[in-house]
């Protein structure tokens, strides 16, 4: 069909107020359409053009040949250009714009794309003679503008994969990217640019992709392409375009679209119908895969990107491709001259080895094998999908098994660098698949690898360590492997069960074979113990010891292996030692190194809290009692201050219940000084225990005065505290011998050094005075006979006149109470 064309002329010398005017339109175009084409063919002249330019001049100013949608759904071709002015004096420069309108839907005739009607011979600089031009078809002439895009191509190598990657985005059309300003010194570069869009692009893309080869103004611009000149590169930076110096010095960095790169080289490669067999193949238009494996096939060198894109592309897609063009795919991945593979890549290459693993020959797969066990080898990638054993059956695997194994060896036996866990089950993997012989080795390796396992996974995230597939892998294909790792793990467990336990949680190891494993089965049961029996820690330790089908009595490290898991992080309580004291002999405790969690559990409980008023609490007597059978148990193995502070405690349960040794204070002081640094809550409770029994009625002597000239303040200040609790305050007052007996040790030592007199004093005014005042008469005189019958008529005399100054003092203040109230 016939496409309306519209003519438009710039105002002549004089037209004041006028930019332009329509000279001619083809039928259809409407007054509304016409509003919106004339700024969009405006053309304005470059800066520094003479005002009278020469024929040659003339020619080199720049044309600007335009795509636009207009609102209406239609679109128009437009070529504006600079042309003499005839009229006047004949030397002046105008513009002339003729456009063709297509209507929505209408192509081009030819079905051309419209970069192809750049310099068209039926572009004309004049208005045809008529006021309306007769419909007259455009076909494109010459393309002029697909002839040298290869040689263009290769000139702008530098620029080529960022413009594509750009010139991509702008064809897209939901996107909302900045528009695109290609700078470049001819405006035929623009069009040669917009030329390699049409053959790179997918044809609805490059239809989307609107275009200006020229303006002065890109900030204003209704295109997504825009060409101007070098010195209006700056305006379109500050409008916000991306910009493309393609007139200057060659751009820094590089682009991380593998779809333009891989683009790019094949431009560079002057191979432009690889686009269109690329576009045949299954995948989104922009994936970089087809276009990849379109280009190794061609034989076209790519980076690890685009080898990485193509290998995955295939390796998703197996029978995409016929057997010749995989033949040469993983040729072209497989080449032992490319020495810039990435790990990205060798996964890929993974994966398409084992996609095409019993679907090619093995010929065709073996070089992909060979190389991925030789990354594993030199390249260290402890992630890589390795290749079945079966791949090696051939004289290839014979050759890589020559060239690799003892490489692996000499690795394995290394014990001096630091490897990672990954790492030597790649190795210990890679030896399998190639026949390596590592028997030897083996056991140091494993003793080596257990530990490894153990620290690796506590610093790795939540979930399982990234190791934990490769190594679950490892131990399914190699029996001796697990057998000798899951003992290694066993024989280590006992020294941190904790950690041990932790590990089994993230990675599930397969020991539910023959092996005894009594250890890590203890391992693996604590958490199922913990979430059914909760805080009963006797249930729980009785359940993982259960589980490891060894008596304590025959295997003692399972107690060791038992109490770590229950007990972690804390002391098991006294209740709870004394089951453990009682589950084993002192033999087994003592082989398993348990008996320091037992003394922990003594101590601790001897320093959970005390009363009110100073004495132990409940757990006490119960922490005594196992303080001294572990004394008896392990006399060799506690030392210390361990051991004074056991012995601290024996002495507190021999205070309270039974007959100490002689020298009760200095014992006290001699303990608590070699159980330093000891815990406040012991050193209270023996000194309570002590100043309790000290006044008792029927301590002895001797340790009373030892206590009372041992100037010792401390525990002259804790039985000062005790004296004064409501129990002994109780008994001074309803019994009578106890309070004579408390006179008479409070009158005793008046010069007992400089810390017990002033203690006495305040007690008999404080504490005995006021029990003897509550008194009856009767009660009084019995402690008077008391006092006098244990020690002398003078001491009975002392507590007459001690007690008459009592009474006199009440008598004289009732007196001068009544005389004040007369």
């Amino acid at each position: 069909m016939s496409l309306a064309q519209v003519h438009y002329t710039s105002a002549a010398p004089g037209d004041e107020g006028t930019a332009g005017r329509f000279t001619a339109v083809g039928p259809g175009v409407s007054g509304a359409l016409l509003a919106e084409i004339e700024p969009l063919v405006r053309y304005e002249l470059p800066g520094g053009v003479p005002e009278r330019p020469s024929d040659g001049e003339l020619r080199s100013l720049p044309q600007a040949f335009g795509y636009f949608a207009l609102s209406d759904g239609s679109r128009l071709v437009a070529r504006s250009a600079p042309v003499r002015d005839t009229g006047g004096t004949g030397a002046g420069v105008r513009f002339h714009a003729h456009a063709v309108h297509l209507p929505p839907g209408v192509p081009l005739p030819g079905d051309r794309l419209p970069v192809e009607a750049w310099r068209s011979p039926h572009w004309v600089a004049v208005t045809p003679g008529g006021a309306t031009p007769d419909p007259l078809a455009l076909p494109p002439g010459p393309a002029a503008v697909s002839e040298g895009l290869d040689d263009f191509a290769v000139s702008r190598g530098p620029w080529l994969a960022a413009v594509l990657a750009d010139l991509r985005r702008a064809s897209d059309a939901e996107a909302a990217g900045r528009p695109v300003a290609l700078v470049e010194r001819q405006c035929a570069d623009v069009a040669r640019w917009l030329g390699l869009a049409s053959v790179t692009l997918p044809r609805e893309s490059a239809e989307r992709l609107t275009f200006t080869t020229y303006t002065r103004r890109p900030g204003s611009s209704a295109s997504r392409v825009v060409g101007v000149l070098p010195e209006d590169a700056g305006a379109a930076r500050a409008a916000g375009l991306r910009v493309h110096a393609c007139a200057g010095p060659a751009p820094a960095g590089s682009t991380e679209d593998v779809w333009a790169t891989t683009a790019a080289r094949v431009w560079r490669s002057r191979s432009p119908e690889l686009f269109r067999e690329a576009r045949e193949l299954p995948g989104e238009p922009f994936a970089a895969g087809p276009l990849a494996v379109t280009a190794l096939c061609a034989g076209i060198a790519l980076g690890p990107d685009g080898r990485a894109a193509a290998a995955g592309w295939a390796a998703d897609r197996p029978y995409a491709l016929d057997a010749q063009r995989t033949g040469r795919l993983v040729e072209a991945i497989a080449s032992p001259g490319i020495d810039d593979r990435t790990a990205a890549e060798f996964d890929a290459a993974g994966r398409l080895f084992g996609a095409l693993e019993g679907r090619c020959p093995a010929s065709v797969t073996a070089p992909l094998a060979a190389m991925l066990v030789t990354e594993a080898v030199r390249g260290g990638n402890g992630s890589l999908e390795l290749p079945r054993r079966d791949a090696f059956a051939g004289p290839e695997g014979a050759e890589v098994a020559e060239r690799l194994g003892p490489e692996i060896l000499t690795e394995l036996a290394d014990t001096a660098g630091s490897r990672s866990v990954a790492r030597t089950v790649q190795l210990l993997r890679v030896a399998r698949l190639l026949g390596v012989d590592g028997t030897e080795s083996l056991p140091g390796v494993v003793d080596r690898l257990a530990p490894a396992l153990l620290a690796e996974a506590s610093v790795a995230q939540e979930g399982p360590p990234g190791f934990a597939p490769a190594l679950l892998e490892l131990l399914d294909e190699q029996f001796e492997v697990r057998t000798a790792l899951l003992g290694a793990l066993d024989r280590i467990a006992p020294q941190d069960p904790g950690a041990v336990a932790r590990f089994l949680e993230r990675v599930a190891l397969p020991f539910t074979g023959t092996q005894a494993l009594p250890h890590l089965r203890m391992c693996a049961e604590v958490p199922e113990a913990m979430a059914t029996l909760g805080g009963d820690r006797a249930a729980v330790w009785h359940r993982v010891l259960r589980a490891a089908g060894l008596s304590p009595f025959a295997e003692p490290l399972v107690l060791r292996t038992a109490v770590g898991l229950v007990w972690e992080d804390r002391a098991p309580t006294v209740e709870e030692a004394r089951l453990l004291l009682d589950a084993a002999t002192s033999d087994s405790h003592r082989v398993a190194g348990t008996w320091a969690r037992l003394v922990d559990a003594a101590l601790s409980t001897s320093t959970a809290g005390t009363s009110a008023t100073g004495t132990s609490a409940t757990g006490t007597d119960e922490a005594a009692r196992l303080a001294h059978d572990l004394l008896r148990g392990f006399p060799g193995e506690i030392g210390g201050r361990e051991r004074a502070g056991l012995l601290l405690l024996d002495l507190v349960r021999e205070l309270r219940t039974g007959a100490p040794e002689p020298g009760w204070a200095e014992r006290v002081r001699t303990l608590c000084a070699q159980a330093e640094p000891v815990e406040p809550a012991l050193r209270e409770r023996a000194h309570a225990a002590l100043v309790e029994r000290l006044l008792a009625p029927d301590r002895p002597g001797a340790e009373l005065y030892d206590f009372v000239h041992g100037a010792d303040a401390e525990l002259i200040a804790a039985y000062d505290r005790t004296a004064r609790t409501a129990s002994v305050r109780s008994r001074l007052r309803t019994q009578p011998a106890y309070a004579a007996d408390c006179f008479t040790v409070w009158t005793a030592h008046p010069h007992a050094g400089r810390a017990w007199p002033p203690v006495a004093a305040a007690l008999l005014d404080d504490v005995l005075r006021p029990a003897v005042r509550g008194m009856s008469a009767e009660d009084v005189a019995e402690v008077e006979a008391t006092v006098g019958r244990t020690g002398s008529s003078g001491r009975a005399d002392a507590f007459r006149d001690w007690n008459r100054s009592s009474t006199l003092g009440r008598l004289g203040r009732r007196i001068a109470g009544r005389v004040r109230r007369g």
